[in-house]
C-alpha cells in the first residue's frame, strides 16, 4: 500500500509571525517561537518561519507562506484605525482571503491572538471593540458555547478550560449572522456571570475554516506566566481585582497540567497541524 501526499512536491512549510507588540518586551514571541519549535521537532519535516515586525516598521509579509500566525501587542486596538501599518496588515488578510476563496483546496491558516483579533473584528465588523470597566489579568476560566465543544483545536480542553487573559479592551455583541455567513461560529466566551448585569466578552471565534481568533493567549505557557505574577505590579493588579487567595490560586493553577499548561498544548500545536493538513492533498492508497 503507497500513501501519496503533496508534501513530496513542498521543499518546507513556511509559517509568517507577524508581531504586533511594538517593541513592548512580551513572553508571547517567547511562546509563539517556542511553540513552533516544537512543532518542528515533533513533526520531523521542513519549516522555515520568519517574523515580522508589524507596528514598528510597517514589515508584512506576502502571499508566500502556509501558515500565519498574528500577535497580541499593547495599546488601543480603536486608535490605530487608518494608520500605515493597519493599511498594510489587512491588504495582506484581504489577500489571504481571496486566495483561500480562488484555492479551496489548499487554503492558507491564520490564528489571530489578543490585539490582533481585536482589530480583526473591528476591521471586518464581526463585534463591539470597547475598554473594560478594569483590566483583565490572570490564569481565567474559558467557556466554550455549543459550536466551541465541537471545535478541533478545543475539543480535548475541559469546559471551562483554562487560558491567560490580559487586557483593557473587549469584544462584545458578536454578528453571530454575519459570522454564519462565513461558515463560522462563536466558540468561546468570559466566565458565566448573570449575577452581574454586563455582556460576557468574546473569548474566541472561527471565522471559517482556515480563520480562527481567541482573546486569551493560547500560547503563554506556565514557566512565563509564573515570571508575570511574580511581578510586583501584576501581584497588586490581581489582588486589587481578585482578592490575595485567588492570586495564590492562580499561581497554583500554573502546576495543573489540565489547565494553561493543556491549552498550551493543544491550540497552537492543533492549529499548525490544520495548516499542514491544508497543504496535503488527497490521500492516494
Amino acid at each position: 500500500m503507497h500513501q501519496s501526499t503533496k508534501l513530496n512536491s513542498i521543499d518546507t512549510i513556511r509559517i509568517a509571525v507577524l508581531d504586533l507588540y511594538e517593541g513592548v518586551p512580551n513572553e508571547g514571541m517567547r511562546g509563539i517561537q517556542q511553540l513552533i519549535e516544537e512543532f518542528t521537532a515533533d513533526s520531523h519535516l521542513p519549516v522555515h518561519f520568519n517574523i515580522y515586525d508589524v507596528r514598528q516598521h510597517y514589515d508584512v509579509p506576502g502571499l508566500d507562506y502556509d501558515i500565519y500566525i498574528s500577535s497580541g501587542g499593547p495599546g488601543n486596538p480603536l486608535e490605530s484605525e487608518g494608520s500605515i501599518w493597519e493599511q498594510k496588515y489587512f491588504a495582506l488578510m484581504d489577500a489571504i482571503h481571496d486566495h483561500n476563496e480562488r484555492y479551496p483546496e489548499r487554503k492558507k491558516h491564520v490564528l489571530l491572538i489578543c490585539h490582533s483579533f481585536q482589530i480583526y473584528c473591528r476591521y471586518y465588523g464581526y463585534g463591539n471593540v470597547s475598554k473594560r470597566k478594569s483590566t483583565s489579568f490572570g490564569v481565567m476560566p474559558v467557556h466554550k458555547t455549543d459550536e466551541g465543544m465541537h471545535e478541533p483545536l478545543f475539543r480535548s480542553l475541559n469546559d471551562p478550560m483554562w487560558a491567560v487573559d490580559s487586557r483593557d479592551y473587549q469584544i462584545t455583541e458578536p454578528n453571530l449572522e454575519k459570522i454564519k455567513e462565513r461558515g463560522g461560529a462563536l466558540l468561546c466566551i468570559e466566565k458565566f456571570r448573570p449575577h452581574i448585569d454586563l455582556e460576557r466578552a468574546v473569548m474566541a471565534i472561527r471565522f471559517d475554516d482556515a480563520f480562527i481568533g481567541t482573546q486569551f493567549h493560547p500560547e503563554a505557557d506556565a514557566p512565563g506566566m509564573r515570571m508575570y505574577l511574580l511581578r510586583e505590579d501584576k501581584k497588586e493588579l490581581v489582588i486589587e481585582k481578585h482578592g490575595e487567595k485567588k492570586y495564590w490560586d492562580m499561581l497554583d493553577h500554573l502546576n495543573d497540567p489540565d489547565k494553561i499548561m493543556a491549552t498550551y498544548h493543544a491550540v497552537v500545536p492543533r492549529f499548525l497541524m490544520m495548516g499542514l493538513r491544508a497543504q496535503l492533498t488527497d490521500v492516494v492508497l
